[in-house]
């Protein structure tokens, strides 16, 4: 058995009935049921649909996601995540070069990277090497003016540590932005490269070895290994190519806001609504949502 959910921005609540009804006759799906109207709906299907991406495409005009996932095992027991752009809405980065002057040309180099254009090591050491000079003041300028959550980030960690699972914020960007984001949202852990330092300044480079594609991965396996689970009872969420081993290594791999090479690879695409979507896709009921 399948279930099909349907769900779009809580800010716009534009899914109806019609679409969603109309959905489920053409596929013979089971009821349908509202997780949270105008937002959020689910149906049963017995067996994948074969015009699956014909019909995702039809509702992205709408501004409705669509994704269809086996029923049993939606409920997950952790949640490893990305930052920068997934649960931030921005790229730390690309904020520090902008406090250095190279924000345009670090910005162009960070979307290249995370569309799997560039090499991501090589990538993050360029990238880092023109911020050497800049002060370690800037970085928490940069928290604290800069850096805004993505909507849904607190109710999605709160839920699911509520209903016992365990977050992991797994970054490509910086231990000194991914210990205060993970501290702010309820991450039970975190871990990303580290900046060095000269002094009070930065030192242009960062520690070895990097945190990247492969070490997602391997992050993804050893937490759920420690944890006594598996990486199928872990939802992963990200937004770049460096994501995409531990997208669809783990049960549920959610590409989220994604850049167009990232979402052709995964089977879960969220482009329109929040972080709230990760629960809605595991059954989870608004009324159900911690806050």
């Amino acid at each position: 058995m399948f279930v099909a959910t349907l769900l779009t921005n809580p800010e716009t609540p534009v899914l109806d009935r019609v679409t969603v009804e109309s959905l489920r006759n053409a596929w013979g799906g089971g009821d349908a049921k509202w997780l949270n109207p105008g937002v959020a709906a689910e149906f049963p299907l017995e067996a994948m649909p074969a015009n699956l991406w014909e019909v995702w495409g039809g509702l992205q005009a709408l501004k409705v996601d669509l994704a269809v996932q086996p029923a049993q095992g939606r409920k997950k027991r952790m949640l490893i995540a990305d930052m920068d752009s997934t649960m931030i809405q921005q790229e730390c980065i690309d904020e520090l070069a902008d406090e250095a002057g190279v924000g345009a040309y670090v910005a162009d180099i960070t979307k290249r990277a995370m569309n799997g254009e560039l090499d991501f090591e090589d990538a993050l050491r360029e990238r880092v090497g023109l911020l050497k000079g800049l002060p370690v003041s800037v970085i928490d300028d940069v928290i604290r003016d800069r850096i805004t959550l993505m909507p849904g980030g607190k109710v999605l960690l709160a839920t699911m540590r509520a209903n016992g699972a365990y977050a992991a914020l797994v970054s490509g960007g910086f231990t000194s932005f991914t210990a205060r984001i993970a501290a702010v949202l309820g991450f039970d852990e975190n871990r990303a490269n580290t900046l060095l330092v000269h002094g009070e300044t930065l030192a242009g480079e960062v520690a070895m070895p990097i945190l990247g594609k492969q070490a997602k991965l391997d992050s993804l396996n050893e937490i759920s290994a420690r944890l006594g689970i598996t990486p199928e009872d872990a939802v992963a969420v990200g937004d770049g190519a460096n994501d995409l081993a531990m997208l669809n290594r783990a049960g549920m791999g959610v590409a989220l806001h994604a850049k167009p090479s990232v979402q052709a690879q995964c089977s879960v695409r969220v482009n329109h609504g929040d972080l709230t979507a990760l629960l809605y896709l595991q059954g989870y009921d608004a009324e159900d949502f911690v806050k």
